[in-house]
């Protein structure tokens, strides 16, 4: 009797510990999402809002440490936009890979533009967030990046070789996008804006890009807590310190989050979250024009499937969708003229500005694991609408607590 007693003692005091271990884990807040912004070539100048899935403010100052590597491909191309306003007229009834009106400035005179972009870029991240009342998180983060050729092994994943490789013999077709015709493993990063400011990255370019600064409030909405539903508002200000773009940048953004717990104690949660940048609110000097939008709005959604282990740690996979409005005004789409290679590259020849007249979407899958003294992410990024900015993005994050709040 006895020995069945201390049996079942220790069964309810282990369930009984499980649970707290649970409910209790300081990482596990919300959504694990490391940053996975895309690694753009215009968007890597400019601070960009990353949405935020946590449900409380942190139990404890964490450190996140982020490191990813993205391939980005576009040919040369060249970029005609009519000044005068009849010629645009009659562009804009012509599908665009018919136009042809440009002939000299002083016959028709045009704004002009040009770019090659052909590198793998790595991204380094810091962020420090911590609770600064109750509902109150703030947030900095110091973002930076390395242009590379993306040679074995430092880009496996992103490198031109696997790319190409998968091309060739999975799906694509050889060298769809021109990268073999160019040469593989090349860093070519030039571009002219239309006031003839010029950016140019070489190959072992380190760019201090910027510090972000985030304030996050949570909400105490009880009616939604006690459906385990959770919401949080963000203001986001962006310090860019590059040469190319010093500016300010000035957002807002607002997250919702959703839990189920099922019946084996695991959970499913789902979030969805929108933000608004206004970009370049104040420039430094007359800056290189990346992009003529000057607000950049974003959706974010994703889905969230958590395994905890019999010591209270945890696993859990998630799926991520972004997408993100255009870098440049979509009328101009409308009556550009673009000159490229068409004839030598089998497809996408046009992408370097026509894409940065659509909207930047992307595919994410995510895999976490948690413990009490830290968390591991690691993350694919696809790129399944084609628009190469960038192709394939992978990264890895390492989040640690350093101290009681």
């Amino acid at each position: 009797m006895q020995k069945k007693f201390f049996f079942l003692s220790y069964i309810l005091f282990s369930l009984f510990s499980f649970g707290q271990k649970q409910d209790s884990i300081s990482l596990k807040n919300g959504i694990d999402k490391p940053s996975m912004l895309p690694i753009h070539h215009f968007g890597l100048f400019s601070a960009r809002i990353n949405q935020n899935f946590k449900v409380r403010t942190p139990e404890k100052t964490t450190v996140n440490f982020s490191l990813s590597s993205a391939n980005t491909f576009h040919p040369f191309l060249e970029m005609y936009l009519p000044k005068d306003e009849a010629t645009r007229n009659q562009l804009r009834e012509q599908i665009w890979f018919n136009r042809n009106f440009y002939r000299d400035q002083q016959s028709t005179p045009a704004e002009y533009e040009n770019i090659i972009i052909d590198a793998v870029f790595k991204n380094f991240r810091i962020d420090f967030n911590t609770k600064i009342t109750k509902n109150h998180e703030l947030g900095i983060t110091l973002r930076s990046y390395l242009v590379t050729k993306g040679k074995y092994p430092f880009s496996f994943f992103t490198s031109d070789e696997t790319i190409e490789w998968f091309h060739s013999n999975i799906a694509g077709g050889e060298d769809p996008f021109g990268r073999k015709y160019y040469g593989l493993n090349q860093v070519h990063v030039r571009y002219q804006d239309r006031n003839g400011k010029k950016l140019e990255l070489k190959d072992g370019q380190f760019i201090f890009a910027g510090i972000e600064i985030n304030h996050f409030y949570y909400p105490n909405f009880i009616k939604l807590k006690k459906r385990n539903i959770s919401v949080n508002f963000g203001s986001h200000l962006g310090i860019n310190t590059s040469k190319e773009n010093p500016s300010i940048d000035f957002g807002f953004s607002g997250n919702i989050v959703k839990k189920w717990i099922l019946k084996n104690t695991n959970e499913i949660r789902t979030a969805f979250g929108t933000a608004i940048l206004r970009r370049n609110i104040v420039n430094f000097k007359e800056n290189v024009l990346l992009g003529n939008n000057k607000y950049l709005g974003s959706f974010e959604a994703m889905l969230e499937y958590t395994k905890y282990t019999r010591k209270g740690n945890y696993h859990s996979i998630s799926a991520n969708y972004q997408i993100q409005t255009s870098f440049s005004k979509q009328d101009e789409a409308n009556y550009y003229q673009l000159v490229g290679k068409w004839q030598e590259i089998h497809s996408g020849w046009q992408n370097g500005f026509e894409k940065l007249y659509d909207y930047q979407s992307a595919w994410s899958w995510i895999y976490t694991y948690g413990r009490k003294n830290y968390s591991f992410s690691i993350y694919l990024k696809e790129d399944l609408s084609l628009n190469n900015s960038p192709d394939v993005q992978t990264g890895i994050s390492l989040k640690i607590p350093i101290s009681n709040k």
